[in-house]
């Protein structure tokens, strides 16, 4: 199982390659190799997964009924524009032109590890969905961390 964790300011180049962080390529598992997916995220951010991750979540997805509407809508936005990438000798990835102008990504972007996956934002954009108060950080951790 592939951990993330991190947050790591990147830059992406002329033609929309992106450097990963070295904790994070160290962090791929093996069974990946250098194939990743990326995919748009549920926010204006980017997703990217090792093979061996992504073929988990594909599954549960693609096993949904195909009569019923609700689980085709969700198949269909989910694996809509999915691309997979490959780190080259440099340790980039090259992000599609549509993947780009989905997250608002130009050149200075922020990577954040989150477990199983790494987030790919835009650094102008990252901060509007982080939690700014504490206390409703700590009380969202204990709704969903903790059952009492």
């Amino acid at each position: 199982m592939a951990f993330f964790t991190g947050e790591y300011d990147c830059k992406l180049d002329a033609k929309g390659r992106l450097v990963l962080p070295a904790k994070i390529k160290n962090s791929l598992p093996e069974a990946s190799g250098s194939e990743l997916v990326i995919r748009r995220g549920f926010e204006p951010c980017l997703v990217l997964y090792p093979m061996v991750e992504y073929k988990k979540i594909f599954s549960k997805i693609a096993g949904l009924n195909e009569f019923n509407e609700e689980y085709r809508n969700l198949q269909r936005n989910f694996f809509r524009g999915n691309s997979i990438v490959e780190l080259d000798s440099a340790g980039r990835i090259l992000v599609p032109k549509n993947m780009l102008s989905f997250a608002g990504l130009e050149k200075e972007s922020i990577v954040v590890g989150m477990g199983n996956r790494v987030e790919i934002w835009d650094a102008s954009r990252y901060d509007d969905y982080l939690i700014k108060d504490q206390k409703e950080f700590s009380e969202l951790a204990e709704k969903h961390l903790f059952d009492e």
